[in-house]
């Protein structure tokens, strides 16, 4: 632990949430094994050890689990807890540090969150992506929050001259209940930070049924407030002495290229200071810069109008014929073609020939843009070989390693300072735009902020990528299953790193495609190819959207066909509750996890379904109008489960009056951030599937902002929007 002065306080926003039906006790007992489970000591630099293994020690540069890096006092009792994952409303910069001062008995009201620098020798994996953080944290940050409690409580029993077996630490303060003294952690700091990092036998977690904030949903995020009153500093409110500001026009199609510009009339407008080139790198590049012209200027207006004068010729390149409608035609052709056959069991080919019902599903998904609130901008101040970068990034490291190697300079010497972020969903794990402004920071010998617009944010992001899923469902004479065949066909996120990737990965392969967990006797899952046009990019949910969509969807037509309940349908298909064995996929993708620890569990699928089915009342009498339907899907190794109302109007008018969404995401930590993820959900899901739609023609993206590519609107959200958060196992890990 290190020792502070002058600390400033930061106070949380809070918000009320009710989590129901969720025992308590289960809850508690999940966070760890029992009360006095010992934990191999943590080291600075060294993998903490869990409860259950996941895949954490599997990311570039594992955990680091050390007080002496997270946690500092200063001498009056403020706790200074470093938050290492970047926030965009996931909540991550408050959930972590809470578990720190959840075990070191740390009074909430009296912690500070500061932000880390991108170093993942020091901090351990930034990557805030994956729905990773709190799964592959938990335990690490409970572990940093014991060493420091017992550190405290070890100074304290020496300057007391008792044993430490008979003291406590409590709500800041250690106390010795045999002579009633008691002494807060701010006296104790100094004394604290020259104790040593506790060995395996000196260090115990709390029980959990002494928990006072994880699982309570009783403190909102630590930035709530300064979010509220427009206090909160985003990539944007960053401003440095003798700052350019910048745009750039970039290719307006992926792999083009510059072939002449003339300047003349940008330099004309007033504000506008230099026009020069942007290096770019050929397609693919993973995240470099696309290249183009940069308009620098001594503001971001003066610098967009004079964007708007610039005279480019482009070589739009090998995708400049890119046509999304022609494309869409191709990819359905290849979905009804044999493509890679991915999983196997069974024989689908003669089941389906002597099924007595064949139904056949296509589903078509198009591009889609992240459209965060924030669009991308960096800050960068590159002076020799040292460059700092201040931006809304979702992999500080990473970042922090791509400027380095862009650069040519050592990555010791680049310092990556993390903003909020004003929305990410993927797109903010690309760093282009921090390359960017550190380019032409080194070219012009001055900090240089680079700033998208919306128009770039959509026409030169990185997109969600479209695909064709086709479902071949064969029926016996009962109306059983005997038979399914999923064909996906998608251009993949390889291609952004390399050039020839013409199938998924099987990462994406893993997501509702081979992990698919119907209990059918003969499946067969076949990945035909398909070429990237543009650049694809991770996105909220990735390939999970496509394949929940589609499987869903084959289910309701299942049920209609047959007369059936599609809740009933949905529960026969799933089968009977056990785990799912997928020894016919090659690579099976589990979300980076261990599927010892992390299988597919058909038992927690069905209980979902069954959770919401009773919560959101399934069945129940609706309007003329109106009808429910439901859906279950593994999504990051949780399970979702949801039941959405639609009601279309005699003018063919469609609305959505409710929604109620359960959630078994195993252990939790902050049910009140659960909450708003699903809740945002619902308004995403609802976008895209309403208005949502990235078109090309001759390689370009005709959308530019929410006039052609809306969001939903306040006054379309549905009127009600319930979350039921499921009991998990007292053993079961976070998800």
């Amino acid at each position: 632990m290190n020792v502070l002065t002058n600390p400033k306080k930061l106070r949380g926003f809070e918000r009320h949430i009710k989590v129901d039906n969720v025992s308590r006790r289960s809850i508690l007992k999940g966070l760890g094994l029992a009360g006095g489970f010992v934990l191999a000591a943590p080291v600075m630099s060294r993998p903490g050890f869990a409860a259950y293994q996941t895949g954490a020690d599997k990311m570039p540069h594992g955990t680091v689990v050390d007080p002496r890096v997270f946690v500092s006092i200063a001498s009056d009792g403020t706790v200074t807890i470093v938050a290492h994952r970047a926030e965009m409303g996931t909540g991550v910069r408050t959930s972590l540090p809470m578990i720190v001062a959840e075990e070191m008995e740390a009074d909430w009201s009296r912690v500070r969150v500061q932000q880390a620098p991108g170093d993942e020798v020091k901090f351990g994996n930034q990557d805030t992506d994956g729905s990773r953080s709190t799964r592959h944290y938990l335990m690490p940050m409970r572990q940093i929050g014991a060493s420091a409690r017992t550190m405290l409580e070890t100074a304290a029993a020496k300057r007391w001259g008792v044993p430490a077996t008979e003291v406590k630490a409590i709500n800041h303060e250690v106390v010795h209940n045999a002579s009633g003294r008691r002494i807060g952690f701010g006296d104790l700091a100094a004394d604290a930070a020259r104790e040593s990092v506790p060995s395996v036998e000196g260090l115990r977690l709390k029980d959990p049924k002494d928990f006072r904030y994880l699982g309570k949903g009783a403190i909102g995020i630590v930035d709530g407030r300064d979010i509220t009153v427009g206090a909160a500093r985003y990539g944007a409110d960053v401003r440095l002495p003798g700052m350019k500001y910048a745009v750039i026009a970039r290719p307006p199609v992926t792999g083009g290229k510059v072939v002449s510009f003339d300047g003349a009339e940008a330099m004309k407008v007033s504000g506008v200071e230099k026009v020069m080139e942007v290096r770019g790198w050929p397609w693919p590049s993973k995240f470099q810069p696309l290249g183009g012209i940069a308009v620098i200027a001594r503001n971001t207006g003066a610098a967009i109008k004079g964007r708007n004068a610039l005279k480019i010729v482009w070589d739009d390149g090998a995708n400049g014929k890119y046509d999304s409608v022609a494309y869409r035609a191709e990819l359905e052709q290849a979905a009804r073609k044999p493509g890679l056959v991915v999983r196997k069991e069974g024989d689908v080919d003669a089941a389906l020939k002597g099924a007595d019902k064949v139904i056949v599903g296509e589903y078509y998904l198009p591009h889609h843009a992240h459209v965060a609130m924030e669009p991308p901008v960096a800050v960068a101040d590159v002076k020799g070989d040292k460059a700092e970068i201040w931006g809304p990034v979702q992999s500080a490291g990473g970042t922090r390693e791509d400027v380095a190697k862009t650069l040519g300079i050592p990555q010791e010497n680049v310092t990556v300072n993390v903003t909020l972020l004003g929305g990410g969903f993927g797109r903010k794990s690309k760093c282009d735009f921090a390359l960017e402004a550190a380019l032409l920071s080194k070219e012009l010998g001055a900090p240089v902020k680079v700033q998208w617009t919306r128009e770039d944010d959509i026409r030169n992001g990185f997109l969600h990528t479209v695909s064709v899923e086709r479902i071949e469902a064969g029926l016996d004479k009962s109306g059983k299953v005997t038979a399914w065949r999923h064909r996906s066909v998608a251009p993949s996120i390889a291609s952004t790193f390399a050039a020839g990737a013409l199938h998924q990965a099987p990462f994406e392969l893993g997501m509702g495609l081979v992990d698919m967990p119907f209990e059918i006797a003969n499946v067969q899952c076949e990945n035909p190819e398909a070429a990237a046009h543009t650049r694809i990019g991770w996105f909220r949910s990735v390939s999970n959207i496509p394949r929940a969509f589609a499987v869903q969807s084959m289910v309701a037509e299942i049920a209609h066909a047959t007369n059936r309940d599609q809740k009933d349908m949905l529960l026969e298909l799933i089968g009977s509750p056990r785990i799912v064995k997928l020894d016919s996929v090659k690579d099976l993708w589990n979300y980076g996890e261990p599927y010892d620890s992390y299988p597919i569990d058909r038992a927690r699928l069905r209980k979902v379904v069954e959770f919401v089915a009773d919560k959101g009342g399934w069945g129940r009498s609706v309007p003329k109008g109106h009808g429910l339907g439901i859906a279950v899907h593994r999504s990051f190794v949780s399970y979702i489960a949801t039941i959405v109302e639609v009601a279309v109007d005699e003018k063919g008018k469609l609305t959505v009056p409710r929604v109620d969404t359960a959630i078994d995401c195993g252990t939790h930590v902050n049910p009140e951030r659960i909450q708003a993820q699903m809740e945002g959900a619902v308004i995403m899901g609802m976008s895209f599937a309403k208005t949502g739609e990235i078109t090309f023609k001759d390689g370009k993206v005709q959308q530019g902002n929410f006039d052609d590519f809306p969001v939903l609107r306040i006054d379309e959200s549905p009127a009600v929007t319930n979350v039921y958060i499921a009991p998990a196992g007292p053993d079961t890990p976070p998800s």
